[in-house]
């Protein structure tokens, strides 16, 4: 059964929490960093990506930049921008997007759960982004990243959190740049504070990473290498799968690997039924892949014999388009590795494949019907791994109005 725990959360001022909110660590590239670090002197990019502050000649991974970012951190504290909350506590994270609103729970998650797979994974981490954080994480004694966790939903769990967040008031409610409003309860009381302790210790026998596959690593490989009590735990949201969304996350490709364009769609044909749409190609139904090139929209429908007698990872949509298409057709043999293709986060929408390709950064794209919870859950399941860039989850928490101390600092 999952273990959760209340923690003393490193945290904003109320009035400077919107000041402080920035998007992910990996999520923007250096120059975004330091274009938000220019105009807002309290953005916490200065702990997570510190390298702004230093020439761009100076590495992001050198120890000088985490250096950088432990004395950024204090910094904040001495300004009084940070506080550390006086008792351990839960916190309730509510995200609203376009009308739809997720509830989460904010808490210590166990490393014992993690080594021993309690916390399932779905991806394979690279060793050089988990190295950085690794050095992050044991230079500033912070844990600023958190694991975005999903559960099977327990309605015990649901009625607890809505009862409190229903007759307390949100100590932050702010609303992004991106239109994502972002509410925080603490919940303070060792009442329910026990309860949720409880609930998650009998009614939760599996987490699943959602996002935050290197932060839930790198965290761990910190405690394996200073086993000391801080770092026995790391910091997590929990949400219910039944309230969470996956987007689509497309493919971009930047050429036909030596095929004209009608060779190319006579090849795709033999695997897909293809048809031209005058209207972007959205995928509505498992199976179904848009693709754009020169100028066109097609519908792409796997023909049975593509998934028919195939495994669960065979099945998923992405493996389909690199089995029948990507890799035989375009030569893309590792997603992961090979230069020549490029992915798109479905926030982004089809307008974004649409501009690469009119832009001939890319020759054709495709749109992937999501992934859903349930075919997650399934491969973490069976303790598989998906292929890669299979998954992404919007909205996102923000870094910086809770974060987790596993060393000392001054107050």
């Amino acid at each position: 059964m999952a273990i959760l725990k209340p923690f003393q959360a490193l945290r904003p001022y109320p009035q400077f929490a919107s000041g402080v909110a920035t998007q992910p660590y990996d999520v923007v590239n250096r120059k975004e960093v330091a274009a938000e670090a220019k105009k807002n002197p309290l953005t916490f990019f200065q702990v997570t990506r510190s390298e702004f502050a230093f020439d761009e000649s100076e590495s992001a991974y050198s120890q000088k930049v985490y250096e950088q970012a432990k004395t950024n951190l204090q910094q904040l504290i001495n300004n009084k921008i940070l506080f550390q909350e006086a008792s351990a506590c839960f916190y309730i994270y509510a995200l609203t997007m376009k009308g739809r609103t997720q509830i989460g729970l904010v808490g210590l998650s166990s490393v014992a759960d993690y080594e021993e797979n309690k916390i399932k994974k779905h991806e394979l981490t690279r060793p050089d982004k988990e190295q950085d954080r690794i050095n992050h994480i044991a230079t500033t004694k912070a844990q600023t990243g958190n694991v975005f966790l999903a559960y099977k939903n327990v309605s015990a769990i649901d009625d607890l959190l809505h009862q409190w967040k229903d007759i307390h008031t949100a100590i932050y409610d702010i609303t992004t740049s991106d239109d994502v409003r972002h509410a925080i309860w603490v919940i303070d009381e060792q009442k329910e504070i026990t309860a949720i302790e409880h609930l998650f210790a009998t009614k939760v026998p599996h987490t699943y990473i959602a996002d935050g596959h290197h932060r839930a690593a790198s965290a761990a490989k910190v405690f394996a290498q200073t086993k000391t009590e801080k770092a026995k735990h790391f910091l997590t949201t929990l949400f219910p799968a039944n309230q969470l969304h996956i987007m689509d996350y497309n493919r971009l490709v930047k050429d036909l690997n030596g095929h004209s364009e009608e060779q190319f769609l006579k090849l795709v044909s033999q695997d897909f039924i293809v048809t031209k749409k005058n209207s972007p190609a959205i995928p509505t139904n498992a199976k179904e892949f848009g693709m754009y090139i020169n100028g066109i929209w097609y519908t792409l429908l796997a023909q049975e014999h593509t998934y028919e007698n195939k495994n669960t990872i065979e099945k998923l949509n992405v493996s389909i388009l690199q089995t029948a298409l990507l890799q035989p057709i375009l030569n893309i043999d590792d997603p992961r590795t090979n230069q020549r293709i490029d992915f798109a986060g479905g926030i982004r929408g089809w307008q974004e494949l649409v501009q690469r390709v009119d832009n001939k950064d890319c020759v054709v794209a495709f749109m992937i019907y999501p992934i859903t919870m349930d075919e997650l859950f399934a491969v973490a399941d069976e303790e598989k791994i998906m292929p890669p860039k299979s998954t992404w989850f919007e909205p996102k928490l923000r870094d910086g109005l809770l974060t987790n101390l596993i060393g000392d600092y001054s107050f």
